[in-house]
């Protein structure tokens, strides 16, 4: 079942390490990527460069979807200048979207309720401005945004955010990690509140106490549960993507997915 079930799923890589050796594998073993740009990948690697490795997943005849760099931006910041690095940023994975033609591009929420707790209606009204703006443009290639959990309590922190951008083709990515380690809620709680709007699954697992990015059944989440849920909802993720850190840890996440898929 590994080949049927690998053509349906997409794996996460940075893309700096497409270059170091990792694009042959991908290639080979027919890989559909989620690839992740940082801010040394932006700045270091030309349009050129990008679009070298974009046409060998074409040629391949692969999928891909792209993961927009997140380490220290605040696309709901009060203060100007930080959204003016945000939208740089996130510019710069815009210029990407026609090269490696993805069916999405996702990006971290980042609310954190122990800094912005306090104005978080501007926080909402910025990040609305922010991801209407970036929804559109990625839609206008012909693909979709996802916004994904990260540090958010629970689905109450964001749900405004899908209510007011639904229209506009926004949709959910559901990070179980995060979840485990951040959300104060139940799985089910985030499922119930937000599967209306989800779009994408990110599947990783840990204890609960570090973001380890461990292979699916080596920590405490429950993937059975989900699923169970997510069927129950008839509700079948367009996307889902494979977040193991760790190369060791791929096989094993693919084995146990075998073993628990439902679709």
């Amino acid at each position: 079942m590994m080949n049927s079930l690998t053509e349906k799923i997409q794996i996460n890589i940075p893309f700096t390490m497409l270059t170091e050796g990792y694009l042959d594998l991908f290639v080979q073993q027919g890989l559909n990527p989620e690839i992740g740009f940082d801010a040394t990948a932006l700045d270091r690697f030309s349009l050129s460069d990008f679009s070298g490795i974009a046409e060998q997943f074409h040629r391949a005849g692969l999928t891909t979807t792209l993961h927009a760099p997140f380490v220290d931006l605040s696309p709901g910041s009060t203060d100007p200048h930080v959204r003016a690095v945000t939208r740089n940023r996130f510019e710069q994975i815009l210029q990407l979207v026609p090269l490696f033609q993805p069916k999405a591009i996702v990006c971290h929420i980042g609310y954190d309720d122990k800094r912005y707790w306090y104005f978080k209606d501007l926080w909402v009204e910025n990040s609305v401005e922010m991801w209407s703006w970036l929804g559109q443009s990625v839609q206008a290639e012909g693909a979709l945004l996802m916004l994904e959990n990260v540090y958010e309590h629970g689905p109450n922190d964001i749900r405004v955010l899908f209510e007011r951008l639904e229209n506009q083709g926004i949709r959910f990515c559901l990070d179980t990690g995060h979840q485990a380690v951040f959300g104060h809620v139940s799985l089910e709680t985030w499922v119930d509140s937000l599967g209306p709007y989800l779009g994408q699954l990110h599947l990783h697992d840990n204890s609960g106490a570090k973001d380890d990015h461990l292979a699916m059944g080596r920590g405490t989440v429950d993937f059975q549960a989900l699923f169970k849920q997510l069927r129950a909802m008839r509700k079948d993720p367009p996307l889902i993507t494979l977040e193991p850190h760790r190369e060791e840890d791929f096989r094993p996440s693919i084995e146990y997915l075998e073993k628990i898929w439902p679709w």
